[in-house]
């Protein structure tokens, strides 16, 4: 894990993300699920713009970009998600 990463370098998984979304296959879309999780639970920053990428693949009227959608508001919709905050010069030094 790069600690000391800026935001950009992962807002640029999005658009692969979004892309690969309508794959059907189960570990293609765990993948995607996964990587957008835990993309949104880096930072605050990350968070918002990774809820924002769940909730339009969630729209889309395809079941693995719903299943995708729905998991990950789920997880970084909470309200005890666990924030890595990197990075910390950034976002702080508690996690």
């Amino acid at each position: 894990v790069n600690k000391n990463a800026e935001n950009a370098i992962f807002e640029g998984f999005f658009p692969a993300i979004k892309r690969e979304c309508y794959d059907e296959r189960i570990y293609v879309r765990k993948a995607v699920n996964w990587a957008l999780r835990n993309i949104g639970k880096r930072n605050g920053d990350l968070n918002a713009h990774a809820i924002s990428i769940a909730k339009e693949i969630q729209e889309i009227d395809q079941s693995a970009a719903r299943w995708i959608g729905r998991n990950a508001l789920a997880e970084l919709q909470r309200s005890d998600v666990k924030m890595l905050n990197y990075p910390r010069n950034v976002y702080g030094q508690n996690s």
